[in-house]
């Protein structure tokens, strides 16, 4: 009995830890929400500029992107444990630092960048560190947990973030994030290290191509996101640079030489498909979280709090279903919980499409949310540990790193693309609908077709109503009831994204249902990494 390998006593210290890494996990992903929603109020209280706060929104993701590989490489060779230590304490500087800010100066420097780092470190190291600390069906539910965390935080972040804005302060929200990482810290002699064997050596030109890879994709749909200009370019240099990444990691293979990713771990069918799910799963999150919060408050005109309380089915059994089936998944396999998840994401998705163009309040959304919800909680549940679960204890903190740099690029393209694809049918249904229309003469019809060249973006009707003031009222009726049948529309076809990103998932779900199930990782480690 005394070698038995889950004593009664290891239960209660494995649930703190499992609590102590959501919390950090949460921490992570709100952080952002928080500054997204108190733009305004760090505007005038630092007498800056909403670019500036923009710009600096944009490097904090700019950076983490970045050195998110590197970040996972830093885990190996100066301790996962430690790692995970040093990106909360990068995470903390930047939340003290927004806390006590006088200028934009200060938020640049702490929560843009040395935040951004922290995130690079504290991604990876995280998920080697319950690749580490938990196994089996323990495993699971921890990642399960961490996952659920994760998608409550994005999803509830701006409801959060805009009411301690509105009601005490946006300073007062980075306080309470700084509180939570201390109350992590504190629990930090809970974490057991996950030691690293392999080389120690540094692959620098590695390190550089993955920083300029990451970071040229990744500026690259920033500034599509923002209407910026050379998003080609940008995204061709970062897309030529991890393409002579992955050729420099072979070549180093190939000459035994220490690499910063081992390119083996693509030849596992197990973590390709895991990455490429993790990363459709993001895009749908992604594309989600930017056009069902457009169509709340834009159309039926909802404030942030309305609009954060109608995403709640989503996000509420988003939650649920990633706990559910992570303590009771039983002997199902993975692969159908996962190809489960996305059917119910695409049947989720149908639900909103079909309910757009008639909701008159939110509670319309709400089954097809529930059942969105429910498909993500699902994928959260299992994705990670599916991906992970194959990798030996050597190649952890690498694959970590992929995994995370994947699900990274997933919600920052969902994010934008779903976003320009709204802005851009907007645009076109405004421009067709104006030039059809029997109401307006040839020079209101150049009139609109110039204001959206010049700033095309989704209004409500209160607020063009506000424009129109001084318009004669014919016209303005005109101009209103094409914004009425304009915006449903151009949310239908951006609700598109994660309708086909949906379906690519179930694809790849029946070829994950051919696979294996994941097997423990000793039993692959000499197959593939020898």
């Amino acid at each position: 009995m005394a070698d038995a390998p889950h004593p009664p006593t290891e239960a209660p210290l494995d649930k703190r830890l499992a609590v102590l890494l959501a919390m950090a996990m949460f921490v992570l992903v709100v952080d952002t929400s928080f500054m997204n929603v108190s733009i305004s109020a760090v505007v005038r209280d630092l007498d800056t500029t909403v670019s500036g706060v923009q710009s600096a929104i944009a490097l904090e993701a700019l950076v983490s992107a970045a050195f998110i590989l590197i970040g996972s490489k830093i885990g190996d060779l100066a301790g996962r444990k430690r790692a995970y230590v040093l990106g909360l304490l990068g995470y903390a500087t930047g939340a003290v630092a927004m806390t006590l800010a006088q200028s934009l100066t200060a938020v640049i420097i702490f929560w843009a960048i040395i935040g951004g780092l922290g995130a690079s470190l504290l991604l990876p190291s995280m998920q080697s560190l319950i690749h580490g600390n938990f196994t089996g069906a323990a495993q699971t539910r921890v990642y399960a947990l961490v996952g659920a965390s994760a998608a409550i935080a994005a999803a509830i972040g701006p409801l959060l973030g805009g009411a301690i804005t509105t009601y005490l302060s946006w300073r007062v929200a980075f306080g309470l994030e700084a509180a939570i990482i201390a109350v992590v810290l504190i629990g930090i002699g809970l974490v057991k290290d996950v030691p690293y064997t392999g080389p120690r050596e540094i692959d620098l030109v590695g390190a550089a191509l993955s920083a300029l890879g990451m970071g040229g994709v990744v500026l690259g749909i920033l500034v599509w996101q923002e209407g910026g200009e050379a998003v080609g370019a940008l995204i061709l240099v970062g897309a030529v640079a991890l393409f002579g990444l992955a050729r420099w990691l072979v070549r180093r293979k190939r000459a035994g030489k220490p690499a910063l990713l081992d390119p083996n771990l693509f030849r596992l069918p197990l973590f390709r498909i895991g990455v490429t799910q993790q990363m459709f799963q993001q895009i749908t999150l992604g594309a989600a979280m930017i056009t069902l919060p457009i169509f709340l408050q834009m159309v039926l005109e909802y404030d942030a709090m309305e609009a954060g309380l109608s995403l709640a089915p989503l996000s509420l059994s988003m939650f649920a279903l990633a706990i559910l089936a992570g303590k009771r998944s039983g002997n199902r396999r993975p692969a159908d919980i996962i190809l489960t998840g996305f059917v119910l994401v695409v049947v989720g998705v149908v639900g909103l499409l079909l309910v757009v163009p008639r909701a008159t309040s939110g509670w319309y959304l709400a089954i097809p949310l529930v059942v969105l919800g429910s498909g993500l909680g699902l994928l959260v549940s299992q994705l990670n540990n599916y991906t992970l679960s194959p990798i030996d204890e050597e190649h952890v903190s690498e694959a970590a790193g992929v995994n995370s740099a994947a699900g990274s690029f997933g919600l920052s393209f969902g994010l934008a693309f779903a976003g320009g694809l709204l802005l851009a049918a907007l645009s076109l249904g405004f421009t067709n609908q104006t030039n059809a229309s029997t109401v307006l003469d040839a020079a209101q019809k150049e009139q609109v077709a110039t204001v959206l060249e010049d700033d095309a973006q989704l209004m409500s009707n209160t607020q063009l109503n506000e424009l129109l003031a001084d318009e004669p009222p014919e016209v303005a009726a005109e101009i209103v009831q094409i914004n009425t049948d304009v915006r449903p529309r151009a949310l239908q076809i951006a609700l598109l994204v994660p309708l086909l990103v949906g379906l690519a998932g179930v694809v790849n779900g029946l070829r994950m249902r051919r696979l294996p199930d994941p097997s423990p990782n000793s039993a692959i480690e000499g197959a593939a990494f020898g």
